[in-house]
């Protein structure tokens, strides 16, 4: 084909009613004259502009499977909702609400009403506010309670998150001034002392919770840095990073935070918590309420949806029995290696896989020295990507001339949906 044989766009376009047939057929034929300047041929172009069309109305985010045997995974998702919060979000999103309206009162309420009281009971906090997350959540408390002044911080604590995100950085944007104390792998009580000068506002620590450093390394106590922090009528601002509400391991909760002195803890919704992507601030009714009239407060204020999320997640750690059982970041955490193997069996009997042990990670930026013992269906590397292109896609781990499918991340049903596609790939 020559380009002086191409059609116009409104000839090509013309034999279709969608309104997005125009701009389909100008995307169609702009690839169709770089393929015949490069000798190619553009082949059928009434079916590629039916393919055009297809691909414009399809979703982009879309719900894919997580056989990489990372429990939150960041790029994927981070934590799946249990059904209870998706339900919440569906029930409130449906319909108006009583997102700010007081219903008793028949006036204005606040939003962070929906979820103060029950956060309080879940942590033993005096006061509790939420936003759209941690980062939110840490900048917030630190223009709040420290703009203008300085803050006291270990350098082993300088950390980097996702994307390129440094606490450095967030300490700058609030305004507060960072002050070093310490050394990468020890820092002392005393170092914090020495540097509370009369323009300190508050004291931060902030959870290595995306990596550990050992060997020869000290770091104080949170209990020692509330008695340095009190001694000197500071804050202490406690910044948990992924953060839990149960005992896992040796990731802190926000309630032994409190009791262990912290003035304000916050946290993330979407990692270890189960639940959707949220900042949540607890502690003392002071130091929130500052938090609270801040005005970055409402720049970062969460939205409805995400709010009834989080409240349906949290009524399900009232009984923590039901939060084990429900939350799915928190089943994958528990489920016996048996039951996982079991899986791993049976996808690999359904796609004539072999069934290989491998080790499952938590992600999320927790847990980093957690290895979860996990089994996978392993099957030939070159369907890594014809999965991928499936519906739902199916990402898993290329290792070793093979791809694996982590059933640790996958729920029976999900292994289903893996074993068909699979089947359809090859």
């Amino acid at each position: 084909m020559e380009l002086r044989d191409l059609p116009s766009v409104d000839e090509l376009a013309r034999g279709s009613a969608d309104p997005l047939a125009v701009d389909a057929a100008r995307a169609v034929l702009a690839r169709a004259r770089e393929e015949i300047r490069a000798g190619a041929e553009p082949g059928d172009l009434s079916l590629r502009l039916v393919d055009e069309l297809r691909a414009a109305r399809r979703p982009s985010l879309r719900r894919l499977l997580n056989a990489t045997g990372v429990l939150v995974h960041t790029n994927l998702g981070r934590a799946p909702l249990p059904r209870a919060a998706l339900e919440r979000a569906v029930e409130v999103g449906r319909s108006y609400s009583n997102l700010e309206y007081d219903i008793a009162a028949g006036e204005r309420g606040s939003r962070q009403d929906h979820v103060a009281a029950i956060l309080r009971k879940l942590t033993g906090a005096e006061a509790a506010l939420v936003v759209n997350n941690n980062a939110g959540a840490t900048l917030l408390a630190l223009a709040a309670l420290a703009e203008g002044r300085e803050v006291v911080v270990s350098r082993g604590e300088l950390i980097e998150i996702g994307d390129g995100f440094r606490i450095p950085d967030v300490l700058a944007r609030s305004g507060a001034r960072l002050v070093e104390v310490g050394t990468t792998n020890r820092t002392r009580a005393a170092d914090y002392e020495r540097a509370i000068g009369s323009d300190t506002a508050l004291l931060l620590r902030v959870h290595q919770s995306n990596f550990r450093v050992v060997g020869f390394t000290e770091q104080p106590s949170l209990r020692e840095l509330a008695d340095v922090a009190a001694r000197h009528a500071l804050p202490l601002l406690d910044d948990l990073g992924s953060g839990a509400l149960l005992e896992l391991r040796d990731e802190p909760t926000a309630r032994a935070s409190l009791a262990a002195g912290a003035d304000v803890v916050c946290f993330s919704g979407d990692k270890l918590l189960g639940g959707p992507q949220a900042g949540i601030v607890v502690g003392t009714a002071e130091h929130v309420e500052k938090l609270r009239r801040h005005p970055l407060h409402r720049a970062l204020r969460i939205d409805k949806l995400s709010l009834a999320a989080l409240e349906g997640t949290l009524l399900l750690y009232l009984e923590p029995e039901r939060a084990l059982a429900e939350v799915p970041v928190l089943r994958m955490l528990h489920e016996d290696a048996g039951t996982v193997r079991a899986r791993a069996e049976r996808l690999a009997a359904a796609v004539g896989g072999e069934v290989e042990e491998t080790r499952a990670r938590v992600g999320g930026g927790a847990l980093p020295l957690a290895e979860l013992e996990s089994f996978a269906c392993a099957v030939e590397e070159r369907l890594a990507a014809a999965l991928r292109d499936a519906e739902p896609p199916v990402v898993g781990i290329v290792r070793d001339g093979r791809l694996l499918l982590d059933c640790r991340t996958l729920d029976d049903a999900e292994a289903g949906e893996v074993a068909a596609a699979v089947r359809a790939c090859r």
